[in-house]
């Protein structure tokens, strides 16, 4: 019997992808299956947990009907991140599954923070105050559903949940654990200073282990339900953005990942554990050294809102290809409009949730078009914003992007960040990037390679293409990061204002 492929299993936000991987980093097979997704009040999603179970049993059931089970040396998660469920003994939700996209902890931010302090919280997750780790959705539970929190056994994050599902044990991975704003980045384990401050216990939290350690083997029961044979080991993976950087073997600090997603994510490897509010500070899915991860939440989220609501529905292919060819003629700067693209508040660098998008310059001589560019201009400024700060305070210097995710694919998006940031974007050879970062794991774990590390030098496979940056451009868009810069600082107050006022 030769098992000579390993599975990465991504469940993220919208659906669950499993894909059988080769030594090589080739794909053998693939199944999918959607995920829904709630959204019961302004600014709340929820998910039911039972449909990550569902749809990776979809996903895998799918696949193993293209692959032999036999052929499976081993599976490991990339998941959606910042994400948890609560679960009663008996491991039936209390409640649904609140999900990354959640903001409605606002009040919960302050109230965590003074507990422990906001400068401590952030040496020790090396996250800085915000609505996105889960310790302040688990706040918000404590303070308002204080009967489900004292009733959650285990408050699982979805890579857990799914480990438990397969193998009987609430078991994740470290870079999986890091995002929820609970653990401590230094020691590797659940930090003993907030947990006391929202009244948790470390056995109510998953064990966590490096990536590519055996965190179970695959149950009877998940082996009936998934046709992966019952046995086969189970490895930890990590957060579906580390995974990513993982896949396309962003490992040196002159490479970084740059995920053209729903959110804008890009994530710059480093040997130190360094914190600064820039960045975030991620655990690397290789186990080794960490991650200085920069995040805008309006990516092709906010594409796609101007292309439904601004540009007559243009969303089709044929309406987003005319538009795009209608702004890749358009000079840089738009004729003089800029966008600054805070439609989901700003994380890097202000992490100011009253902030909101604008645009600075409208005449009545722009057109769709021109809007459509700004967008795309703006989402490339502040990339080139916020890198360009992490390397003035750090040292570190990123020489190329590997552009994943759908936005990947524009070639005006990606020529603008070449040029806006002064450095080639280049491509992967897959677009699955966090399951083959997940694969990579497995095949550490199956004794393929000496380590995660190597398993991504021997599967993350040759770069298909790279937009390089023009000089004239790079120096244009210069002198309008320069004006970019500006705008925010003197629209801070404002925002708030427009806040409090929204609010009623």
């Amino acid at each position: 019997m030769t098992r000579d492929l390993v599975i990465g299993l991504d469940s993220s936000t919208s659906a669950t992808k499993a894909i059988a991987w080769t030594q090589e980093g080739v794909a053998a097979g693939e199944g999918r299956s959607p995920i829904p997704l709630s959204k019961p009040a302004a600014d709340w999603y929820e998910q039911d947990p039972e449909d990550w179970w569902k749809s990776a049993c979809l996903a895998l059931s799918d696949l193993l009907g293209q692959v032999s089970p036999t052929r499976i040396a081993a599976i490991a998660i990339s998941a959606q991140r910042e994400t948890f469920v609560p679960l009663a003994p008996d491991g039936d939700p209390v409640r649904p599954a609140i999900i990354w996209l959640d903001q409605r902890c606002r009040d919960e931010v302050i109230w965590l923070s003074d507990r422990v302090g906001r400068r401590r919280i952030h040496e020790i997750s090396g996250k800085p105050v915000d609505t996105a780790p889960v310790a302040y959705r688990m706040a918000w539970m404590l303070r308002h559903e204080p009967d489900e929190y004292r009733r959650t056994a285990m408050f699982a994050d979805v890579h857990g949940y799914l480990t438990w599902r397969l193998t009987g044990q609430f078991r994740t991975s470290w870079t999986s654990a890091d995002p929820l704003g609970l653990f401590d980045m230094q020691k590797k384990v659940w930090s003993e200073e907030i947990l006391p401050a929202l009244e948790l216990r470390r056995e109510q939290l998953p064990q966590t282990a490096p990536p590519g350690t055996v965190l179970g083997h695959v149950s009877e029961a998940a082996a009936a339900s998934t046709l992966v044979r019952a046995g086969t080991p189970v490895v930890a993976g990590g957060g579906d953005g580390q995974a990513a950087g993982l896949g396309v073997n962003a490992l040196t600090p002159n490479r970084a990942y740059l995920n053209l997603g729903t959110a804008v994510v890009a994530g710059i490897q480093s040997a130190e554990y360094l914190i600064g509010r820039a960045w975030r500070t991620m655990g690397s899915a290789s186990g080794e050294g960490f991650c200085l991860e920069t995040s805008l939440r309006s990516g092709t989220f906010l594409v796609d809102w101007f292309l439904d609501n601004c540009a007559g529905g243009a969303d089709d292919g044929e309406g987003r290809r005319r538009l795009e060819t209608e702004a890749a003629s358009l000079p840089i700067g738009s004729g003089g409009l800029l966008a600054v693209p805070y439609w989901g508040a700003v994380m890097t660098p202000y992490w100011d949730q009253d902030a909101r998008g604008c645009l600075v310059g409208l005449t009545g001589a722009h057109s769709t078009a021109h809007l459509y560019r700004a967008l795309l201009e703006g989402i490339a400024l502040e990339q080139a914003m916020v890198t360009k700060m992490i390397e003035q305070e750090t040292g570190i210097g990123v020489k190329e992007f590997i552009a994943i995710g759908g936005g990947a694919v524009s070639d005006l998006w990606r020529q603008i960040i070449a040029d806006a940031c002064g450095v080639p974007v280049k491509r992967p050879r897959t677009v699955e990037a966090s399951s083959l970062g997940a694969a990579m794991c497995a095949a550490a774990a199956a004794g393929w390679f000496d380590g995660v590390r190597q398993a991504a030098e021997g599967m993350s496979g040759e770069l298909t293409g790279e937009t390089a940056p023009c000089a004239r451009r790079v120096a244009r868009y210069a002198e309008f990061l320069e004006v970019y810069r500006e705008i925010y600082p003197q629209l801070r107050l404002t925002y708030r204002k427009l806040a409090k006022l929204a609010r009623g």
